[in-house]
């Protein structure tokens, strides 16, 4: 798997990352085993977590699997802080104290003396950003943290936090899929601007733009979850139906799966690091690992960014 370099850093990660986000739910630590096993093995190597997901369980899983399955050193370690993981006065947000004792949380999960990557998982607009990119710089001269990015962030929050922090901020991890191209509007840019790496989640729209919702959601579908289906109906739009169709087409063609399709559009757009894959099971993740050894030709390229483009208004494009 190709190498890129992670935003403005001379941090390499592979160019696609392996999402946690299912370890401890839907995915079990054998499963998970599979999975980082078969994703080091295609040359993978930056491995997405969080504090809170699976309630610290994948943090959990990945620290044992990092203790007896693969080298520390073959992975580059992403977590993130700031979401509430208990009520009290330093279970979440993004003041020092509980960012701080976030870090120790998750390193004592992982089982390792620092993270590579430790992203601010969301804005908080109750603290004085100056607090959290003080905490964040305190973080990395300790050696906790090696790097430092954030997620969620919106255009102007990214530009802000980047010009202000002591350390630089090299990544930006926010949803960007050929069916959610709002982030080019502002954020993209702004990241462009401050050489900020785009790690996008969702890349797959959670399974959309692969065509399997095309026709309906399955009872037994994991899009049939609560927390997902009011996301899938929300994008079943006459928008989505001609993308996924002009992402069907390109795969016809090309003799590939629809997945690839799109996963390789959005790998490789301009600012672009590794999109983070999520998968339930070793088969779904050998979908997208495929994914890397499919390039679009610029025909196909032109295809799918002009049936899925956004609309740009004032001010992001200036008026004639």
């Amino acid at each position: 798997m190709q190498q890129r370099f992670l935003g403005r850093s001379g941090l390499r990660v592979s160019r696609l990352a392996l999402g946690t986000m299912t370890w401890g739910q839907d995915t079990d630590a054998d499963e998970a085993a599979t999975q980082l096993v078969a994703f080091v093995e295609a040359g993978g190597t930056l491995v997405d977590t969080a504090d809170v997901y699976g309630e610290g369980e994948a943090e959990r899983i990945l620290g044992s699997l990092l203790a007896d399955v693969i080298p520390r050193d073959e992975v580059v370690v992403a977590t993130k802080a700031v979401a509430r993981r208990d009520e009290g006065p330093f279970g979440g947000g993004a003041s020092r104290g509980a960012l701080l004792t976030a870090l120790d949380g998750s390193l004592r999960r992982l089982g390792t003396d620092h993270v590579d990557l430790w992203q601010l998982h969301a804005w908080d607009p109750g603290v004085p950003l100056e607090e959290t990119l003080s905490a964040v710089a305190d973080a990395v001269r300790s050696g906790k943290v090696r790097y430092a990015g954030v997620s969620n962030y919106t255009g102007w929050q990214l530009a802000t936090a980047a010009a202000i922090s002591d350390v630089p901020l090299v990544s930006v991890q926010v949803e960007y899929s050929l069916l959610e191209r709002g982030v080019e509007r502002e954020l993209a840019p702004a990241a462009g601007y401050h050489r900020v790496g785009l790690l996008p989640w969702a890349p797959l729209a959670r399974g959309v733009l692969t065509g399997k919702y095309r026709n309906g959601t399955p009872a037994d579908s994991r899009a049939a979850a609560p927390h997902l289906a009011s996301y899938v109906e929300h994008h079943r739009t006459d928008r989505a139906a001609r993308i996924v169709q002009a992402i069907v087409t390109a795969a016809d063609g090309l003799g590939t799966s629809p997945l690839e399709v799109a996963l390789a559009w959005v790998r490789d757009r301009p600012g672009v690091v590794a999109p983070v894959i999520g998968a339930r099971d070793a088969a779904q993740l050998a979908g997208s690992l495929a994914a890397d050894d499919v390039e679009l030709a610029p025909a196909i390229r032109a295809a799918l960014d002009d049936v899925s483009t956004v609309e740009l208004g004032y001010p992001e494009r200036p008026l004639d």
